[in-house]
């Protein structure tokens, strides 16, 4: 990832925005989100080996498939969750923004749910004994 080129096109965005923003507002959020969408795309294309490689970790240590999904499925869902939450804050609407980081974690409980139903069950069966 270009750190220099991601910082450059946020000022530049950001700039731009501040700009439009006094004639046509509605084209100055069309531009931060387009530029936060753009900064995305460049952070996955340097986060993907890095997955991979915890991925590899995961089957090296023996994890469970299932359990490594999960934690790359939760991983996905809190850059997703706060990156619509920041596009809405940028819009002005913080209460959306609000139900997006709610959202984000309820499904992120869900996601959990069979871990903690692992955990559960090992605790039984420790107790059991």
């Amino acid at each position: 990832m270009n750190i220099a080129g991601v910082a450059g096109a946020a000022l530049i965005a950001a700039v731009f925005a501040t700009l439009l923003r006094r004639t046509n507002s509605e084209y100055a959020m069309v531009l931060r989100i387009a530029a936060g969408v753009l900064i995305v795309l460049e952070i996955l294309q340097a986060v993907v080996p890095a997955l991979q490689q915890i991925s590899a970790l995961l089957q090296a240590a023996g994890v469970n498939g299932e359990y490594g999904g999960i934690l790359l499925r939760t991983i996905g869902v809190t850059f997703l969750t706060q990156f619509a939450a920041d596009a809405c804050k940028d819009a002005g609407e913080g209460a959306l923004a609000s139900k997006v980081e709610l959202a984000g974690r309820v499904s992120i409980l869900v996601l959990a749910l069979p871990l903690f139903a692992k955990v559960a069950s090992i605790a039984a069966a420790l107790i059991a004994k």
